[in-house]
C-alpha cells in the first residue's frame, strides 16, 4: 500500500525556497523605492532649476538668496518638500539651495541647487552664465 503526501524534506524545500523568494522580494522593493524617490528628487531639482532660469532671472535679473514656494510661484509648492517629508531649507532636508554672490540686498549672481540622493551621488544644478545679457 502506497502512502500519499509529502515527506518533511519535501516541506522543507518549499518553504526555505518561498523564504529566499520572499527575502529577495523585499529586499528589491526596497531597492524600487529608493530609486522612485531619487528620481522624485531630481523632478523637483529640475523643477527649481528651470524655475530659477526660465522664470525667475529674467524677470529680476538676479538670483534669491533664499528660494521657496512664495519666491518660485510658478512651481508646485509640494516640490519644496523632499520624499522624506521634509521642506528646502530645514536642516535635514535632502534639498540645499545656496545662492553665490550675494550682496546685502539679497540679490544673487549664482546659486547651486543639490539634493542628497539614496542610491547614487548627489544630484546638482547650478545657475547658467547670464554674462552676455
Amino acid at each position: 500500500m502506497k502512502q500519499r503526501g509529502f515527506t518533511v524534506i519535501e516541506l522543507l524545500v518549499v518553504l526555505v525556497i518561498l523564504i529566499v523568494g520572499a527575502w529577495l522580494f523585499f529586499s528589491e522593493q526596497d531597492n524600487v523605492n529608493a530609486v522612485q524617490r531619487d528620481s522624485a528628487r531630481k523632478v523637483a531639482i529640475n523643477a527649481m532649476y528651470y524655475n530659477l532660469e526660465e522664470v525667475y532671472y529674467p524677470q529680476h535679473n538676479y538670483y534669491p538668496q533664499h528660494i521657496d514656494s512664495k519666491t518660485l510661484r510658478a512651481m508646485d509648492p509640494a516640490l519644496f518638500t523632499d520624499p522624506t517629508g521634509i521642506a528646502l531649507g530645514e536642516s535635514d532636508s535632502d534639498y540645499r539651495y545656496d545662492g553665490t554672490g550675494c550682496s546685502t540686498d539679497g540679490h544673487c549672481t549664482g546659486y547651486t541647487l543639490r539634493s542628497i540622493m539614496e542610491r547614487e551621488s548627489d544630484y546638482t544644478k547650478t545657475n547658467r552664465s547670464h554674462e552676455n545679457n
